[in-house]
C-alpha cells in the first residue's frame, strides 16, 4: 500500500494549530502555571512550532512549484507569513499585530498551492497524489 501524504493539507494544519495555540491557549490554559507548566511564553515551543510550519511548508511549496504549477506567488506568501512570525517573536509588543497576517498569509499560501496543483495537469512526477 503506498501512502501519499497531502502537503498542503498537512501544512494548512500545522498552520491553524499554531494561531490556535498563539490566540486561543492563553484564553483557557491560564492556570497552567499554578501547576510548573508554561507553554504560553515557552520560547523553545514556539520556535519549535515555527520550526515545524517552515519545514512542512517549504516542502509542500516546493514540491508544488517545481514539479506542478511553477508558480512563484505561493512561495512569497509564505516566506512572507514565516517573516511576521519570527518578526511576532522579536518584537512581543506587537505580536497579534503580526500573527494574523503570518496565519492568513501562510493558510492562503497552501491553499493556493493546493488549487494551483490541481489546475495544472502537466509536469506530474511519480510522487503525485492526484
Amino acid at each position: 500500500m503506498n501512502l501519499k501524504i497531502n502537503w498542503d493539507a498537512l501544512g494548512i494544519t500545522a498552520s491553524l494549530a499554531c494561531a490556535i495555540h498563539c490566540a486561543l491557549l492563553p484564553l483557557f490554559l491560564t492556570s497552567l502555571p499554578l501547576f510548573g507548566v508554561n507553554i504560553i511564553e515557552n520560547l523553545g515551543f514556539e520556535y519549535l512550532m515555527i520550526g515545524i510550519a517552515f519545514v512542512v511548508g517549504a516542502y509542500s511549496l516546493y514540491h508544488g512549484h517545481q514539479k506542478h504549477h511553477h508558480s512563484w506567488l505561493p512561495l512569497v506568501l509564505f516566506s512572507t507569513g514565516i517573516l511576521c512570525l519570527l518578526a511576532k517573536m522579536q518584537w512581543h509588543e506587537w505580536r497579534n499585530w503580526f500573527l494574523v497576517p503570518a496565519v492568513a498569509c501562510i493558510v492562503t499560501a497552501h491553499f493556493i498551492n493546493f488549487r494551483l496543483c490541481r489546475v495544472h495537469d502537466h509536469a506530474h512526477a511519480d510522487d503525485c497524489d492526484h
